[in-house]
Formats: structure tokens, C-alpha cells, sequence
């Protein structure tokens, strides 16, 4: 049984454009398509990168995107930034992509600093830290056990999970989850050269921690 229940795209007149071009090329919708519609943008703008990988030619893909995306619902309910970035690392320490942890970090330093190193240094220890809240503390949890192969989410994160999160802000970290999964691999797999700016920071704030260049360098 899914996690967070899909919702039922094939019945609200906004995703029609969706379901039929999924439906003349799969033959059916999957069910992935209706969890990620809680960010009702978030199922079109996933078919546009998968068309473009699998070879389509993006820009005659994103002309009819842009027709059929809906406005935006619920920017209400959109994560702090800081925290998406935190969950980016949480899954990036996990996996064991030293590129992506210098990026998420070195971005969430950007965006705060007072608190930084006393919230990044302790994800692994968060559960007794008292610098996040219960509903931090469920989300670290979550990507950190996402971020392991092979994935070790269970019940118990999404019990603690839901208590804090409407079902849109679920999926918005289940997609910060799923696209570090992708840059991960990405980065890892082609050893990404880490850019000076991340580096120098990494090396600064990340070093005691155990982080290193590995196979990241020029």
C-alpha cells in the first residue's frame, strides 16, 4: 500500500491533458503520477524530463507543456527552503554522494547561517539534538533511511511523517528525496569534477564530519 494515497488524477478535469498523453504512450496512468499530483504541477513537469531523456525533442515537448500546466495550487503549504535543503543532504549523506553533500550544504549555508553547523553536524544524532523540531526530526529520519540501499523507510517514519505534513508538503519531500536520488547517481556514477566555491566550503565546514573530495576532483 502507498505511503501517501495517490490522488485520483483521471477524475479532475485539470490533469485531462496528462492522463490522455501518458495513456496513448504507456497505455495506462501510473499510480506514481497521482502521489507526485499533490504538487498538481509536479506530474508535468516530471513527464517533460523523462521525455527528454528518453529522447524528445524538449522544446516541442515544453510548448505543449505550457498549454496544458495548471496555476500553482496551495503555495501555502511550500517547505522552508532551509529544511529542503537539510533533507537533500540527510538523503546525499545516505547514499554516499560527497558532491551532493557539499551542494546542499554549502546552498543551505547560503540561504541560513547562525545555525548551520549545529544542524548539520548533528542529522545523524537528530532523533536526541534539540536544535529540530518533532517535525524535522521525522523528516531527517525519513530521507536518511530513503537515502540507503537498499531503502529502509518503514511504516513507523510515515506515522511520524503525516503527523506533521499536509499530504502536498509529503510529496514535496518525497520529490526532494527522489531528485537527489537522481543527481546522486548522476554525480556519483560520472564522478562530477565538485566546482571551487562548494569545495572550499566543504573542505571548511564539512571535513570534520568526515567528508572528503573522493572522486570529485579535476
Amino acid at each position: 500500500m502507498a505511503n501517501i494515497k495517490p490522488r485520483d488524477i483521471a477524475s479532475e478535469e485539470q490533469f485531462d491533458p496528462l492522463v490522455k498523453m501518458v495513456e496513448a504512450g504507456m497505455g495506462f496512468v501510473p499510480n506514481s503520477m497521482g502521489t507526485m499530483a499533490h504538487m498538481n504541477q509536479l506530474p508535468f513537469v516530471f513527464s517533460a524530463l523523462f521525455a527528454t531523456i528518453m529522447g524528445a525533442d524538449a522544446k516541442v515537448f515544453l510548448r505543449g507543456l505550457l498549454d496544458a500546466l495548471p496555476d500553482q495550487e496551495n503555495q501555502e503549504d511550500n517547505l522552508d527552503p532551509e529544511l529542503l535543503q537539510l533533507i537533500a543532504y540527510c538523503v546525499s549523506l545516505s547514499s554516499g554522494c560527497l558532491y551532493c553533500q557539499a551542494h546542499t550544504s554549502h546552498s543551505a549555508h547560503r540561504i541560513e547561517s547562525t545555525r548551520f553547523e549545529e544542524r548539520f553536524s548533528n542529522v545523524l544524532n537528530s532523533e536526541e539534538a534539540d536544535c529540530y523540531s518533532q517535525a524535522e526530526k521525522s523528516a531527517i529520519q525519513l530521507a536518511l533511511a530513503a537515502g540507503r540501499t537498499p531503502n529502509e523507510v518503514s511504516d513507523d517514519h510515515f506515522a511520524a511523517f503525516r503527523k506533521y505534513f499536509t499530504e502536498r508538503q509529503q510529496a514535496q519531500i518525497l520529490g526532494v528525496i527522489s531528485i537527489f536520488g537522481f543527481l546522486n547517481r548522476w554525480n556519483d556514477t560520472n564522478g562530477t569534477a565538485l566546482e571551487e566555491k562548494p569545495l572550499v566550503f566543504a573542505e571548511e565546514m564539512l571535513s570534520s564530519s568526515g567528508w572528503s573530495l573522493g572522486k570529485h576532483g579535476f
